[in-house]
């Protein structure tokens, strides 16, 4: 499905089932997406996750409902998912800023109305890329379960977590002195940071990781292994995180409703890092996104 159809038909889909309880999983199969690669390029492109678009055209709906019906505070709950009526003014004051009591009674509400999409192309360049084939390789890594919607804050501090606690003594020039210390020399782990959607719901695996090079996997930490397909490359010059925040939001505002020939496959993706040559903060770091694809139709 073209990537620009497949977000209006995510959001018309979620309009038709404000009263249902769905989730991005749902949505996504929809559209014949990951709800990975979904979610976040529905973030990119809306600035709203989907679990927030949803809540927030839920609490949009049940105003009018107060508004306009004499429908009790329990049944509008009910109505738009939520499971008691505490639950529902919680949620609908810190969204108004006003209670369903006093939104009842005349208060104004905060107005949330359906997304329209509309994609402007801008600038008269092309973004750089390449279409390469890789034979399947295994990585290996670090493991945690994040929610789509709040990854983009707790990831940084995965990577934080296991910097200090696993490789703080190996970056520092020391030899390892425990299996994980070793694992992180052996298969240069901190050269990949890699999002694999298998597990369903609104959660996806993420692996602060390296290229597996066979032996040993310690206890807690994880394999991956990807199969051989083509993979779109888009290398990256600049300090991180905010260059390849920055590319990310091109592929997806600008990549991928633009490209005549390639869409979206798998369910995972690849940010690799340069371990050898320069710092992350440098104004030359390079970085790159590796997005698996295949041919249109």
């Amino acid at each position: 499905m073209e990537w620009i159809t497949g977000i209006r038909t995510a959001i018309d889909y979620m309009e038709k089932h404000l009263t249902d309880h769905i989730s991005a999983q749902d949505v996504a199969e929809q559209v014949y997406l990951s709800p990975f690669f979904l979610q976040k390029g529905f973030s990119l492109m809306t600035g709203y996750g989907i679990g927030e678009y949803i809540r927030n055209r839920r609490l949009y709906k049940a105003a009018l409902d107060l508004k306009e019906t004499e429908d009790k505070v329990i049944d509008i709950a009910l109505r738009y998912c939520y499971e008691t009526p505490e639950s529902f003014t919680k949620a609908f004051s810190r969204f108004h800023g006003v209670t369903p009591t006093q939104a009842r009674e005349g208060a104004d509400v905060k107005t949330f109305l359906p997304l329209t999409l509309k994609v402007q192309v801008q600038g008269g360049f092309q973004m750089e890329y390449k279409i390469t084939t890789m034979f399947q390789f295994k990585v290996i890594g670090f493991q945690k379960e994040f929610d789509y919607e709040t990854a983009y804050q707790e990831i940084p501090k995965f990577w934080d977590e296991i910097c200090e606690k696993y490789a703080a003594n190996v970056y520092a020039g020391n030899k390892p002195v425990n299996p994980y210390e070793k694992a992180i020399i052996d298969h240069c782990i901190g050269e990949y940071g890699v999002c694999v959607d298998d597990i369903g719901g609104d959660k996806f695996r993420y692996l602060v990781a390296g290229k597996y090079a066979g032996g040993d996997v310690p206890e807690g930490m994880a394999v991956y292994e990807f199969p051989s397909c083509e993979w779109a490359v888009f290398d990256c010059i600049g300090p991180i995180p905010d260059s390849l925040q920055s590319l990310n939001t091109r592929i997806f505002k600008e990549w991928l409703p633009g490209n005549p020939d390639y869409e979206l496959c798998g369910n995972a993706n690849v940010e690799w890092y340069d371990c050898i040559n320069g710092e992350k903060t440098d104004k030359d770091y390079h970085s790159a996104i590796w997005i698996p694809v295949k041919k249109k139709a």
